[in-house]
């Protein structure tokens, strides 16, 4: 992906072509200059870092930067006498860790009237006004090293994260690497769950689901699928796997319901979503799960007509538990298979769908610090024909 970038993208080419040290990190969302020599206040020359974020149009090719702004790694640049450069602005230390364990200390700013139109000319400009002042002490000094460091990283994406790094919260996305999740039921709520965390740094995303994908499953799943698609009869696991491999590297397919016989294939999980509608064989992987400390989310919903059938009620949950908190789970759901739920018709709820889906994903990043949690609720409750949503089973009020 790197060595695409360099070679299809003309200002990242040049940067190179003209000897600048450059590193691609964060994902590909940043972009480092490495080796700029600068001055510090005690007029003695040191070797600084640029940083500046990525925007891409495509995963092999840049388009105009975001912003004007640029990070600085190292003490704040100073003319050759050894004072406060002026015409850089962000004269505050302003620390702060960018990605990994990597830690810039200021942010610059300097503008030209009509802004930057790539990276070459924004990367060049700042380079050139802080290494002048090195040279102006020492002319041997440069910034271009010729000593390019190609850095590959492991992502499990297919193209970079530039979401995480336009926002700045790297570090906090990051916490959710190296996770093994699976998902039990990728029907309406499940497909959507999915969704959600392929866009996650998570390490695997297991799906199991014996259904094959109809019509019928278009009108409540993301996206939209062609008639071609459809035509194809294929198993929901291999449709989703296909779909968002496109995205996440790691998207394994179990084309099978979950069964006794294959509760082994969630051993090494570090979260598992249950998305089905079939209680007995939940009650079995509530045990199973429980047995090996693994935490989980269930989610259910029970939709019904009102008495005039002129409109559709009901609510949904989702139902969380960890190693220390499960004893809500015989009270919170349901574990017999009722045969009157409407929710087993082709009834298209797409948005009922995505709206427990996403309380999930929530409830589950929360669980691994990206979102804050003041409540640690391990139930939750939307009715629909109220808007209301409930939160209960807290483990302290427990």
């Amino acid at each position: 992906m790197y060595q695409n970038l360099a070679n299809l993208s003309p200002d990242i080419k040049q940067l190179l072509d003209e000897g600048y040290s450059i590193e691609v990190r964060g994902g590909g969302g940043f972009l480092l200059i490495h080796h700029i020599p600068y001055v510090t206040s005690s007029k003695e020359i040191k070797y600084g870092t640029l940083v500046t974020e990525l925007t891409m149009s495509s995963k092999d090719r840049t388009t105009k930067p975001s912003t004007h702004q640029i990070y600085f790694k190292g003490e704040y640049p100073c003319n050759a006498d050894g004072t406060v450069m002026s015409g850089l602005g962000g004269k505050g230390s302003n620390p702060q860790i960018l990605f990994d364990d990597f830690m810039v200390h200021f942010y610059l700013s300097n503008k030209p009237g009509e802004g930057y139109q790539d990276y070459y000319q924004k990367v060049s400009n700042y380079a050139n006004i802080i290494s002048a002042q090195a040279k102006a002490i020492d002319d041997k000094v440069t910034e271009k090293s010729f000593k390019p460091i190609f850095h590959e990283e492991d992502s499990v994406f297919e193209y970079y994260d530039l979401n995480s790094s336009r926002a700045n919260i790297i570090p906090i996305v990051d916490k959710l690497k190296g996770l093994k999740i699976a998902i039990i039921g990728v029907g309406g709520t499940g497909s959507y769950i999915l969704d959600f965390l392929a866009k996650t740094p998570v390490q695997e995303i297991r799906i199991f689901d014996g259904d094959y994908y109809y019509m019928h499953n278009a009108f409540r799943s993301p996206g939209a699928a062609p008639q071609s698609v459809l035509d194809e009869q294929l198993k929901k696991v291999v449709y989703y796997q296909r779909v968002y491999s496109k995205m996440h590297k790691h998207i394994i397919a179990y084309d099978y319901h979950m069964n006794t016989n294959s509760f082994g294939e969630l051993d090494l999980m570090s979260f598992v979503f249950i998305a089905i509608d079939k209680g007995v064989i939940k009650r079995e992987i509530f045990d199973y799960l429980i047995a090996r400390k693994i935490p989980f989310i269930d989610v259910g919903m029970s939709i019904d007509k009102t008495k005039d059938n002129s409109a559709l009620m009901g609510h949904l949950r989702v139902t969380t538990a960890t190693p220390e908190f499960n004893i809500h789970l015989g009270r919170r759901v349901t574990l017999d298979d009722p045969e009157d739920n409407l929710y087993k018709s082709n009834i298209q709820i797409a948005e009922v769908n995505a709206l427990n889906a996403a309380l999930a994903i929530i409830r589950f990043k929360k669980m691994f610090g990206f979102y804050l949690d003041l409540e640690n609720e391990h139930h939750l409750d939307y009715t629909l024909e109220f808007s209301q949503l409930l939160n209960s089973e807290n483990e302290i009020q427990a």
